[in-house]
């Protein structure tokens, strides 16, 4: 199974992005061959002006098609998610996702704004053709808390919540 962990935060170190690198180390240790794509990698201008024969939009672009499974991780502002994940969704066919498993992922500061996954990332991921799209998984910034070393720590409900996701039936 190969799975490409997507990285919607603007943000290289980020609750969203430690909470997508632990949904891959767990997807590694079940054998999964996991890639990852950070957006906030890619071309700025490509990004902005769809510019799909950029090298690094063109290559992101390839990844999602490649991969069988999906993890895609935002945090959300204003009750939606990233800009930057937006932008990168705009540029995939209709069918990109087609045929796919999708794990979303979300940080926000409270869970005032857990509903996202529904109603605003959902959605989009399912205008894309996703095959099944699992519960997604919502953590606030007291689920995911910085150490001292710089890194963040999952709460226990969290890490039993990313332990059990691929457990749902497909």
């Amino acid at each position: 199974m190969s799975v490409l962990l997507i990285a919607g935060s603007p943000a290289e170190r980020s609750r969203s992005a430690a909470l997508l690198d632990e949904a891959g180390r767990r997807l590694t240790r079940r054998g999964a061959l996991v890639e990852r794509l950070q957006i906030r990698n890619l071309s700025p201008q490509a990004l902005l002006l769809a510019d799909l024969g950029h090298p690094s939009i063109a290559s992101a672009v390839r990844s999602v098609a490649q991969a069988d499974v999906l993890v895609v991780a935002t945090p959300v502002y204003k009750a939606a998610y990233s800009g930057v994940l937006k932008v990168f969704l705009d540029l995939l066919s209709q069918t990109a996702l087609q045929g796919k498993t999708v794990l979303p992922l979300a940080t926000g500061g409270s869970a005032n704004h857990m509903l996202a996954l529904d109603y605003a990332l959902r959605p989009v991921l399912q205008s894309l053709g996703a095959r099944h799209i699992l519960s997604g998984i919502y953590a606030t910034d007291a689920q995911v808390t910085p150490t001292d070393d710089g890194a963040y720590q999952l709460n226990h409900e969290i890490s039993t919540r990313l332990t059990t996701a691929w457990d749902q039936p497909k």
